[in-house]
């Protein structure tokens, strides 16, 4: 099963693929996803759709993890998370892909066995957990948490 992890932002998407065979995992694939902060709301969503669709067309996941929304302090950033949110559910949906979302504080006990890991602990356990992984950034690593997530969270 492949399975491809997305941690949606406007300036920034990480995205992280593994392979699940059996309880074994491999790393494929990372990157980021990124806007420019220059361009008109809208462009900067349609960039998104754009670059977030060749990554599924590249690797045509099985099955797609979101990592679920947080409240910010700001309610402008929040609304501009929640649409680069809608634009990576739409996207997985029009490929027709199953999405699962979880809770960044499951995301974080998943992978490193306490919801209130930082970013350092979930990339060491990363390296741990995919062998040689180079990540593309901090969107990522928190991308490729989200699909091993999902990984523990399924049968098969």
């Amino acid at each position: 099963m492949i399975i491809l992890g997305l941690d949606p932002g406007l300036g920034t998407t990480g995205w992280g693929v593994i392979r699940k065979e059996g309880n074994r995992l491999s790393h494929i694939d990372n990157g980021e996803i990124e806007t420019d902060s220059k361009l008109p709301l809208a462009n900067r969503l349609l960039l998104l759709d754009a670059k977030l669709n060749a990554v599924i067309d590249s690797f045509r996941p099985d099955a797609v993890a979101v990592e679920e929304v947080f409240v910010n302090k700001n309610p402008q950033s929040t609304l501009k998370l929640g649409q680069a949110r809608g634009v990576v559910l739409l996207g997985a949906a029009k490929a027709r892909v199953i999405v699962t979302e979880y809770a960044a504080r499951l995301v974080k006990k998943s992978v490193v066995g306490t919801g209130k890991a930082d970013k350092e602990q979930i990339q060491a356990m990363l390296r741990i957990l995919l062998p040689g992984l180079k990540l593309a950034g901090p969107d990522a690593a928190d991308a490729l948490a989200v699909a091993i997530t999902h990984a523990h969270h399924i049968r098969g």
